[in-house]
C-alpha cells in the first residue's frame, strides 16, 4: 500500500510530513513556497488524510512506509521536512536510512518520550465520532466544550469530511490513533546517529523542544543547529508561516 502524497515544483527533492491528526494540506503553507525552488513531495502518513488504514502505528513503520514511498518515485535522496509527529517520522527515516536524507528540518519535536497531551482532544473527536453531526459547525460546538482554542478546534475540522454514506467523519483513522496513542508519543530510534545537516525549528511559545533535550538531540543529530521562531507556539508554521519558510529555506540552500 503507497502513502498518498501531493507533488509541486522542480528542483531538488523535497519531502514534507505533517503531524498527528493533520493531513498534507495543514502543510501546504510550507510547500507551496518552497515548490518555487524545489520538487515538493507533501504526503499523508499512515490513518491520515487519504492514505490506507493500517492497525499498525508505530515510527519504524511509519519510517518505511516514507522509504517505500521515495523508491516507488524513484528519489534515491531529499531534504525532508517533518512537524510534531511528521518531525519524529522524519528523524526515524533519517536515523535508520541515512543514506536516503540530505538535510533534516524538525519543526517543533525532540527525540524524547512525551507525557500525554491530547487526552481532551481525543475526548472530543470521540464525541463528534458518536454524534452524527450534521456539519462543521455542530461539530465545533461540540468540540468546544473539552477544547478552548479555536485554531486547535478549526486544525481539527479540516480532517472532517463525508464519508461513501454521506455521513460526517474524521479522515483520520480515531480508533488505532487512540489505541497506538503511547507509540506515537514514545522515542524515536535510540540505537543509531545521523551526520547529515539538521535544523531545529522550536516556537518560543511552545513546550514541545526544552533546554534539557540538548543532549538527545545532538546524540543522535551530530551536525545540529537551532532556529527559534518567536511569536509562535506549537503550530509555528501556521502562526509565523513568512519566519519559518524563511529559515528553512535559507537552510536548505546553504551551501
Amino acid at each position: 500500500m503507497q502513502l498518498n502524497y501531493k507533488q509541486y515544483g522542480q528542483g531538488p527533492d523535497v519531502l514534507i510530513i505533517h503531524g498527528l491528526f493533520g493531513s498534507l494540506e495543514n502543510l501546504n503553507v510550507i510547500a507551496k513556497p518552497l515548490s518555487e525552488h524545489f520538487k515538493v513531495t507533501n504526503i499523508d502518513l499512515r490513518n491520515h488524510g487519504a492514505s490506507f488504514h493500517s492497525d499498525e502505528m508505530n515510527y519504524p513503520a511509519m519510517a518505511a512506509d516514507i522509504v517505500e514511498l521515495m523508491n516507488f518515485l524513484s528519489i534515491e535522496k531529499a531534504h525532508i521536512i517533518g512537524h510534531s509527529m511528521g518531525g519524529k517520522v522524519a528523524m526515524e527515516v533519517a536515523l535508520t536510512h541515512s543514506d536516503k536524507v540530505n538535510k533534516l528540518v524538525v519543526l517543533d519535536i525532540a527525540p524524547v518520550s512525551y507525557p500525554a497531551r491530547h487526552t481532551q482532544i481525543i475526548n472530543a473527536l470521540k464525541e463528534v465520532a458518536n454524534s452524527n453531526v450534521a456539519d462543521r459547525k455542530q461539530a465545533d460546538a461540540i468540540m468546544s466544550e473539552y477544547i478552548n482554542e479555536l485554531g486547535v478546534r478549526q486544525f481539527l475540522l479540516k480532517s472532517l469530511a463525508k464519508n461513501d454514506k454521506g455521513n460526517f467523519a474524521w479522515r483520520f483513522n480515531l480508533d488505532v490513533l487512540d489505541k497506538k496513542y503511547s507509540t506515537i508519543t514514545a522515542n524515536v530510534n535510540e540505537n543509531n546517529s545521523c551526520l547529515c545537516d539538521t535544523l531545529f525549528i522550536k516556537g518560543n511559545d511552545s513546550d514541545y523542544i526544552l533546554p534539557e533535550h540538548r543532549d538527545e538531540i545532538t546524540k543522535r543529530f551530530k551536525n545540529t543547529r537551532a532556529k527559534i521562531i518567536h511569536g509562535a507556539g506549537h503550530w509555528l508554521h501556521a502562526q509565523k508561516p513568512l519566519a519559518v519558510n524563511k529559515a528553512i529555506n535559507d537552510f536548505l540552500t546553504a551551501l
